[in-house]
């Protein structure tokens, strides 16, 4: 094994027993503190004293296992072999928790004959923790000389912790170094703002992030930093946080409280270590937050942890804001095919649409002769010709709150009263009627061509709803609307053909011309009237 692997397992093997001796005896302490205040409230006054006590060895112990763990070979004594230091480094670690598992006890005694002891059970905890602890301890001496057997054939703990040692070596084989010289680079380039307040570590943030391909830019208070990203996009900010007048929490907050700069990720990085500043900043929005003076390669490696998750927040803030526009184009798209009403009812799960309309207004509009002129016509004439008329008809039917319901070749149908009654649905079409009228003949007479329209118009009941699971399409039905029909087909050239129901709904509003009786199949003769154009 080389010097490096040592060393490395060496570090792992610290990790491996911080986690099994040092945070154990941490947890210790900070129970003892709980206990002590719940003493306090409950007012056990004579608890208090061996409290204390415990208190005082619980801090004696995590700061010998503290130093253990950093150097277990540090308290070494001038001439001392192996098994006097381990056997001297073992009393000195039991020492302290010994006195916490017998104060323990002792609490634990006194209050058997109590009816009510609240902390018991917690006193009872506290020595099971310790208990477990002073096992982890024995066990943690034996594994400084990981090479050699466990001291004691009963020390079968320690033996297994020696045992322990070849996961954390699994864990280094699996986990491999980082090679030296290795960039760790994102395939794209960040745009980083770099906020402190000494010039010099401004310098070397900028230099480093530079060699490894991003885009810096400085800012040396916080005032010039808010500035900077009020004016300029940046994917991240390096965040000192003492500085004058505006400090570094200060601007953390202000960024994200805007929305505008809210999503930009920071990492805090301060001489300022403590908890307390680490938590604060986290909740206030930071991304990360680095202690100065700071590992270069944890650096880099947060930087680009950052800038990766930055980067798919972007990627799926824009597949969002797509999903956005395309669901915009299909609502575009369907409200051009169902009114919005039914869309909604859609929407809320309505399957089948139908619905009987007590009274509704249909209108017809054919353009006379256009199917001879088409025939003359060359398709994309036709079709740019009936575009313009049928474009202009969509612009005046929805100006007076018409639904159209479909072109049929060079028809037009449209009804007023669906699909949300209208009580004035007869004076909608009515009025509709003339300014289609006037629309044909302005088409007509810009292109040159001999054309009319016919319209024809009448009230009644109808049914209504969306027919179709495939191109469906929003249509009505019933003996209206072929009446309307009728009244379209026996029009005459350039007049609007009204049934005497649509003359009865339209009142006195609207002036008429008799146009006489005509024979409208399965209805008989009928009494019909012109709609004069105002």
């Amino acid at each position: 094994m080389t010097d490096n692997s040592d060393q490395r397992l060496n570090r792992a093997l610290a990790a491996y027993l911080r986690q099994e001796v040092q945070a154990p005896a941490m947890a210790i302490a900070d129970f003892l503190d709980i206990l002590i205040e719940d003493a306090r409230e409950l007012g056990a006054d004579d608890m208090l004293d061996d409290l204390d006590r415990m208190q005082s060895a619980g801090a004696r112990l995590n700061a010998f296992v503290a130093a253990v763990v950093t150097d277990s070979t540090a308290d070494r004594k001038l001439g001392e072999n192996d098994l006097e230091f381990n056997r001297r480094l073992r009393h000195d670690l039991r020492t302290p928790l010994n006195a916490i598992i017998g104060y323990s006890e002792m609490l634990v005694e006194d209050m058997e004959d109590a009816a009510d002891a609240p902390l018991r059970e917690d006193l009872v905890k506290l020595k099971q923790a310790a208990d477990q602890l002073l096992g982890q301890i024995d066990a943690m001496v034996a594994l400084t000389h990981i090479d050699e057997a466990p001291i004691g054939a009963e020390d079968k703990l320690a033996a297994q912790f020696v045992g322990r040692a070849g996961i954390v070596a699994d864990v280094l084989r699996t986990v491999e170094p980082l090679k030296a010289g290795a960039s760790h680079l994102l395939d794209r380039q960040s745009r980083i703002l770099v906020v402190d307040d000494n010039a010099a570590n401004r310098d070397v943030l900028e230099r480093r992030l530079t060699r490894e391909g991003h885009a810096v830019v400085t800012a040396a208070d916080g005032a010039q930093a808010l500035g900077l990203i009020g004016e300029e996009d940046f994917d991240l900010v390096l965040l000192d946080l003492i500085m004058p007048e505006i400090s570094g929490f200060d601007v953390l907050t202000r960024l994200k409280a805007n929305e505008a700069t809210r999503h930009i990720p920071v990492i805090v990085i301060s001489a300022l270590d403590e908890i307390d500043s680490a938590v604060r900043c986290i909740e206030a929005g930071a991304e990360d937050f680095l202690s100065k003076p700071f590992d270069p390669i944890l650096l880099r490696t947060r930087i680009n942890s950052s800038l990766e998750k930055k980067w798919l927040r972007d990627r799926e803030k824009k597949f969002v804001a797509d999903l956005e526009t395309e669901k915009r184009k299909s609502e575009t798209l369907l409200l051009n095919i169902l009114p919005h009403s039914i869309v909604r009812r859609m929407r809320d799960g309505e399957v089948r649409i139908a619905d009987q309309v007590h009274e509704s207004t249909i209108l017809f509009c054919d353009l006379a002769g256009f199917t001879v002129l088409s025939g003359a016509m060359p398709a994309p004439r036709v079709l740019d010709f009936l575009g313009e008329i049928f474009t202009q008809f969509d612009a005046l039917a929805a100006a007076a709150g018409v639904e159209k319901i479909k072109t049929i070749g060079d028809a037009y149908m449209a009804a007023a009263g669906i699909p949300e009654p209208q009580p004035d649905h007869a004076h909608r079409v009515a009025r509709l009627a003339p300014r289609m009228m006037r629309a044909v003949r302005e088409v007509a007479g810009a292109t040159g061509l001999n054309l009319d329209a016919r319209i024809g118009i009448h009230t009644g009941p109808i049914v209504a709803g969306v027919i179709g699971t495939h191109k469906f399409a929003y249509d009505v039905w019933g003996d209206s609307v072929n009446t309307a029909s009728r009244m379209e087909s026996h029009s005459l050239n350039g007049r609007i053909h009204i049934s005497e129901a649509t003359r009865a709904a339209l009142g006195d509003g609207f002036a008429v011309e008799p146009r006489g009786v005509i024979d409208v199949k399965g209805k008989g003769p009928m009494q019909t009237y012109f709609l004069l154009e105002p």
